[in-house]
């Protein structure tokens, strides 16, 4: 197998693996790591509008999460309002119910991040972090994760 194709694979095995053990560690609060991301998302920066929501979205492509959203407002989790200054812009906030549940959901997700960790004791992080920087930059996901972690501005919204 050639570096790059064992990266690939690895890579792809990482997420798998840790996705899979956050939709287990997810379970019994009923909901996906797509909708978990959302309320995390909402919980750290709320209002958010949808195309706000969508440019922060790692789990999601292509910046609409419209269906994402109204699952989680059916669910009673979120809440869709009218913007203050204009009736078409719609701004995204957590229920009460959607604040307890972002709290399970960071409790979940700070167990997985020690797991993550404990594994990744001993080895040159910055390195493994810069690398998969460099293997994402420019593509939406990595734009995502780079205005999540502060490197880059967020974008404009048309009034």
């Amino acid at each position: 197998m050639e570096p790059a194709e064992e990266v690939r694979f690895l890579i792809l095995a990482a997420q798998r693996e840790g996705n899979r053990q956050l939709a287990q560690g997810l379970r019994p609060l009923g909901v996906t790591p797509a909708q978990a991301e959302v309320l995390r998302l909402l919980s750290e920066r709320q209002p958010l509008s949808m195309s706000g929501l969508g440019a922060l979205l790692v789990c999601e492509s292509g910046g609409n999460p419209s269906r994402l959203v109204d699952r989680l407002v059916t669910a009673g989790l979120v809440r869709r309002e009218e913007g203050s200054h204009d009736r078409r812009h719609v701004e995204l906030t957590l229920t009460p119910a959607g604040h307890e549940t972002a709290r399970a959901v960071a409790s979940v997700e700070a167990e997985l991040h020690a797991h993550i960790g404990a594994a990744a004791e001993g080895h040159d992080v910055d390195a493994v972090l810069a690398f998969l920087r460099a293997l994402v930059a420019g593509q939406s996901a990595g734009e995502a994760v780079a205005l999540r972690a502060g490197r880059a501005a967020a974008p404009t919204e048309a009034p």
